[in-house]
């Protein structure tokens, strides 16, 4: 019997204990073996969590490897699907990731507070980003949210419109990704949302959205 592992990645203020739902529901409903990867978001270096996620990945014995990263997770994994040839093959999902950098990190950190609160390492990953082009050796898909709620809004007018409430739809985009698909769901709420894990779990098994029910 052929055997799958997702490795679990949170985003910026998280723990990894936001996904549980998400890893319950991969696992129970599924059958996905789920693998929680935790880091310090504010306080660590992005490639110090880019080398750890690399040695976890290495460590699963499975038929089939894929990845689930929630907004500044998206970017770890990305970081190091990037700079990684020799993993177990599998498909990746990124959540509401800030692809094309982050107007919503540009804001806030302008403010001495927001830096702090934000981490210098995300400040400086996420506002000097360059185009990312995925070179489409693992498949990637990207869901993005609709629903104009979250803290980003505090800080930029132009989340009010085209975004989750904190990352721009149009900043989750990615050159090379297998598919794009937009959900009427909230940044924060995509990690609890069913409608979400469905959709992440159509792309892990078929390398496709089910654009035909977005709702």
């Amino acid at each position: 019997m052929s055997t799958e592992t997702i490795i679990l990645v949170h985003g910026l203020w998280m723990t990894g204990i936001e996904m549980t739902m998400l890893r319950h529901r991969l696992q129970a409903e599924h059958g996905f073996n789920c693998v929680q990867f935790s880091y310090h978001s504010v306080t660590g270096e992005i490639q110090d969590h880019v080398d750890r996620l690399r040695v976890l990945a290495k460590e699963q014995q499975c038929d089939r490897l894929h990845f689930i990263g929630h907004s500044l997770g998206g970017v770890i994994t990305y970081k190091m699907l990037e700079s990684s040839s020799d993993l177990t093959d599998g498909r990746a999902v990124f959540l509401g990731s800030p692809m094309q950098g982050s107007t919503a990190v540009d804001a806030m950190s302008r403010w001495s507070l927001g830096r702090v609160a934000i981490g210098s390492a995300v400040c400086k990953e996420l506002m000097t980003a360059e185009p990312r082009h995925w070179d489409g050796r693992r498949d990637i898909g990207i869901i993005a949210g609709s629903v104009e709620m979250g803290f980003g809004r505090l800080f930029s007018e132009k989340l009010v419109t085209d975004s989750d409430g904190t990352v721009l739809i149009s900043e989750t985009k990615l050159d090379g990704a297998k598919d794009h698909i937009v959900l009427p769901v909230t940044h924060t709420s995509m990690v609890f949302s069913p409608l979400v894990t469905t959709q992440a779990v159509n792309f892990l098994r078929d390398g496709k959205f089910d654009h035909e029910n977005v709702t």
